[in-house]
């Protein structure tokens, strides 16, 4: 081992005993050794120094907490504020729907109620327009036979009394059923006036079917008295065009005044 070496290994063996024992070598190696570490008081300033900021940096941090949590905290507040008002606003809108479901209801009930009251209002009225329809009918029918009797009596006493004609009303059975397709009563108006044979219809409105009718009954008298007629006339104010042109087929001449008809 070189000189150097067991040097070194003395003073590592030693220094602990020397710096113990001998204040003034302790010294000296501290201030040879200064500048490699940091004296004591300087490392408690650091310390103490390091301390500070990071109680500082904790009170930074402490204080950046406390308003994040007061931001936080507002905002739950405020969140918890507009919850609360929009579910007061939702209360409030479903009391109006309630509200305005009540009053659809009540609604439909007095609709169902009126439709219930105007469809009996209607039936009643369906069966009072029957009743008075039948009413009318029935006096339609009266009045009918009587205007009628009355219009061919006019009829004929215009007839005799100014054209100096004869007017029978003749009620004869037929007993084949050759007018009306069954037996039945044949009334029928015949004139005669210097030998001319003329039967005629006196009635207040004549249609189609009337027409019709009325030839049949002509045919029926001439064959039961074997005699033709001179002429077919029908007499009324009323004749309907469509018994006009069964007229024109049929040879029948009609009339709408008894004073129109010619000798």
């Amino acid at each position: 081992m070189s000189t150097l070496e067991s040097i070194k290994e003395t003073v590592k063996r030693e220094l602990p005993a020397w710096l113990e024992s001998d204040p003034a070598f302790r010294q000296a190696i501290l201030d040879l050794t200064a500048s490699l570490y940091s004296r004591r008081d300087e490392t408690n300033d650091w310390f103490h120094q390091t301390l500070d900021e990071m109680r500082r940096e904790r009170e930074r941090q402490d204080a950046r907490w406390r308003k994040n949590d007061e931001r936080l905290d507002r905002e739950r507040q405020e969140s918890e504020r507009k919850w609360d008002e929009q579910n007061r606003k939702w209360d409030e809108q479903n009391r109006k729907w309630d509200e305005q479901n009540r009053k659809w209801d009540e609604q439909n009930q007095k609709w169902e109620s009126n439709q219930a009251e105007l469809k009996s209002l209607h039936e009643e009225i369906l069966a009072l327009g029957k009743r008075i329809d039948r009413s009318i009918g029935a006096l339609g029918a009266r009045w009918g036979l009587r205007s009628e009797k009355a219009f061919r009596d006019a009829l004929a006493g215009i007839l005799e009394k100014t054209f100096g004609v004869e007017v029978l009303n003749v009620c004869e059975y037929d007993d084949e059923g050759e007018v009306f397709g069954r037996p039945d009563q044949i009334e029928l108006d015949v004139l005669i006036k210097n030998g001319l044979l003329i039967l005629c219809e006196l009635k207040s409105s004549i249609d189609k079917a009337g027409m019709y009718i009325f030839e049949r009954k002509a045919r029926f008298y001439e064959r039961r008295h074997d005699r033709q007629a001179d002429r077919l006339i029908v007499i009324s104010p009323m004749i309907d065009s469509r018994a006009q042109d069964v007229a024109r087929r049929l040879g029948i001449e009609t009339y709408g005044e008894p004073e129109e008809v010619s000798n």
